[in-house]
């Protein structure tokens, strides 16, 4: 057998677990295929490079795949056609975490087309295959002889009891404080992504510190594997034009224009102004400069070169602000009159018009994942139009870039959430991004907060979210408050923190360059605390906490608790008597296994009507409590009234007024709805009742 299908295998205990890296078995015809097992999960991880590079296409054509094969777990996909359909978000936002820390480190000008696949072929249900994909990836790469700067390792860290846990199994992410995954080399950290109950700053940068030195074994075995069976590196062809000859002549030609626009403070003017430069420079080497693509390079590298040079000599933005200050921000809530929650978040010209819409049980999200079927209620979902940036695009279902972000936010908001117990509404918030320059996502968050509050959804506290930019020279850097588009296009960082007052609830960082220090990461968690606390300090000004009530065009819910073993009588045989009380109150009804029961409708009265019959099936009536009921059977000795569903009891004519009574029929006549107070049991455990003194102009008893 050939050195290109060696098998070679690296085989290591971290964190507990035995990792095992082999190639030369599985996928030989790929530029690298490793089959990656971490206890007795398995993913295989392969990449092929084209051998001819597409400069045209103006950026580096990587694309990554994260697949599930439903077979991983020993089961058969539903549905009608029985085989994996489109991805899953899981899977959507698993490529793109696979995605972010490769990308950077590939090197300038390699514009051949690049692919990752990652398929999990087995999953032992503790071990999650998102990190095993990710080291797969990055040992496929070192090995494949593409051009890259790797190799990459990757660790998951939790935290509880004061302790870091290096890649906690699900039971004790459970109970963990924090979520966090990140990737990176030897010398730095290239990817976090994480979600935090509200922690400090000190202590989600000790986790990335931990997470770090936690991952050096795996580059070290990725690294020996590339010693035995790694290809030769390829040679990367040279420049077809002559870089540094078109950059002088563009910097001749088009500084003093650019320097110009940059100085407009307004953002459709600066790009409209950058357009007519580069147009106009263009036009003047058309004759001298062969090479379209070499004189874009060279365009973008000067706008660069202008716009960092005048942050990092000046600590001046082309917005005209300081590093730290954040843009004006003007918050609004309620605008929209139908919807249950809603809030207009504007920092700048970023903008965001969030609604919320409470729903219940029968809306939460029914998810088939690999580790078997789970409900979500809270939902949060966020589109990016191209109106937001001033462009025509096409319309099309959210794509990876829309489900990143809204998970983002998504995991800002969940740690501040109450419990179903406390609030048993399904929660859906979407953010319509109406405006875009700088982070979105983290206007999201902004927006997401207000408009929940505004809904009546009682958040435990407010919560704000900041993206932080990198400008980075050698030694000497700047580390920006609030981005703006161009320094997050043309700079080092995207670092985007979200949190309370109290702590940290999400971090998320990107690096566009080999790697950043743990003081760049300290500098920019402190200043985006500092901008944090000032954004929420804004929002403040609009609403403080979340509204007492919801929205009267919000469904009603009410939560009870019967026994266990009344359950069966509600629901009734196949399910006959739950549908009848559906139908005849219009309400909705969830019975959860453990006796919790939810009511929900649009008024008052249907949920009063399905409460008083279910509690009439589950309840027996107590002595002293008053109770809505019908009259159903006249008596010369009294009134038997139907209450609590299907309860009868008996007011004896003596019980109906204080008054004497001659005739029932002179104070309650068949049909009649009446309150009435139990008052005891007779010998046979019938119920005793009384309308002495109960006021039946009175609106009906809540409890009833």
């Amino acid at each position: 057998m050939s050195k290109m299908f060696k098998i070679a295998r690296q085989e290591i205990n971290w964190a507990g677990r035995t990792l095992v890296l082999e190639t030369g078995k599985v996928a030989r015809q790929a530029d690298g295929a490793v089959l990656t097992t971490y206890g007795e999960t398995t993913v295989l991880c392969t990449v092929v490079a084209n051998k001819t590079a597409n400069p045209s296409v103006g950026f580096f054509p990587l694309s990554v795949h994260y697949q599930e094969k439903v077979f991983a777990v020993g089961r058969i996909p539903g549905g009608f056609f029985k085989r994996e359909g489109r991805p899953s978000e899981k899977e959507v936002l698993t490529s793109r975490l696979i995605d972010r820390p490769i990308r950077p480190l590939f090197p300038e000008g390699f514009h051949n087309e690049v692919q990752v696949i990652c398929t999990v072929l087995s999953h032992d249900l503790e071990n999650d295959p998102d990190v095993v994909a990710l080291v797969g990836a990055s040992a496929a790469l070192a090995i494949s002889g593409i051009p890259f700067l790797g190799p990459v390792g990757a660790a998951r860290v939790g935290y509880s009891d004061g302790q870091y846990i290096l890649n906690p199994t699900p039971a004790e992410l459970a109970e963990s404080q924090l979520d966090l995954i990140l990737a990176g080399t030897k010398h730095g950290v290239l990817m976090v992504e994480s979600e935090a109950q509200e922690l400090s700053e000190d202590i989600m940068l000790g986790a990335v510190e931990f997470g770090h030195n936690a991952f050096q074994p795996i580059i070290e075995a990725i690294e020996r594997l590339k010693d035995t069976v790694g290809k030769e590196n390829w040679t990367l062809a040279a420049s077809a034009y002559d870089e540094v000859a078109i950059y002088s002549q563009v910097k001749k030609i088009a500084e003093k224009d650019l320097r110009k626009a940059y100085s407009l403070t307004t953002k459709q003017d600066r790009y409209s102004a950058i357009a007519e430069v580069k147009s106009a420079t263009k036009e003047k080497l058309a004759d001298e400069i062969e090479s379209e693509i070499g004189l874009n390079h060279a365009l973008k590298a000067l706008e660069a070169n202008i716009l960092r040079n005048l942050i990092l000599e000046d600590s001046k933005r082309v917005d005209g602000r300081d590093l730290t200050t954040v843009r004006p921000i003007v918050c609004e809530t309620g605008l929209l009159p139908r919807t249950h929650g809603s809030a207009l978040f504007t920092r700048g010209e970023t903008q965001a018009l969030v609604v919320t819409t409470l729903g219940t049980g029968h809306d939460e999200q029914i998810i088939d994942a690999l580790e078997g079927e789970y409900r979500e209620r809270f939902l949060l979902h966020y589109n990016f139009p191209a109106y937001s940036v001033g462009e025509v695009g096409r319309m099309s279902s959210p794509g990876r870039r829309e489900i990143g972000h809204g998970k983002l936010a998504w995991r800002a908001i969940r740690p501040l959430l109450p419990t179903k117990e406390q609030f048993p509404y399904t929660i859906r918030t979407v953010s319509e991004i109406t405006e875009s320059n700088g982070s979105s996502s983290m206007a999201t968050v902004c927006g997401t907060s207000l408009s929940m509050m505004d809904a009546g959804v009682p958040l435990i506290r407010p919560i704000a979210g900041i993206a932080m930019g990198l400008i980075k020279e050698g030694e000497k850097f700047a580390v920006l408050s609030d981005i703006l588009g161009d320094e997050d296009h043309l700079g080092d960082m995207d670092f985007k923190v979200a949190g309370t007052t109290s702590g940290v609830t999400a971090l998320q960082m990107d690096i566009k360059i080999t790697s950043i220090t743990t003081e760049i990461m300290r500098v920019a968690l402190d200043q985006a605390r500092v901008g944090r606390l000032h954004i929420l300090e804004e929002m403040s000004k609009e609403i403080e906490s979340s509204r007492e009530s919801v929205s009267s065009h919000a469904p009603r819910m009410v939560t009870i608790t019967i026994p266990k073993d009344k359950i069966r009588d509600i629901i009734g045989p196949g399910g006959k008597m739950i549908r009848e009380i559906c139908e005849t109150t219009g309400a909705k009804i969830d019975i959860e296994d453990d006796g919790t029961v939810n009511i929900s409708a649009v008024d008052s009265k249907s949920i009063d009507a399905a409460l008083s019959t279910i509690k009439g099936i589950a309840c027996d009536p107590e002595v002293g409590e008053i109770y809505t009921g019908k009259v159903v059977k006249i008596m010369d000795f009294g009134a038997f009234v139907n209450f609590m569903g299907n309860r009868d009891g008996l007011v004896h004519i003596s019980e109906l007024s204080p008054e004497r009574v001659a005739k029932v029929t002179d104070i309650v006549k068949e049909g009649d709805t009446v309150r009435v107070k139990v008052v005891g049991f007779d010998d046979r455990g019938k119920v005793k009742l009384t309308m002495k003194s109960i006021p039946q102009e009175a609106p009906q008893d809540a409890e009833a």
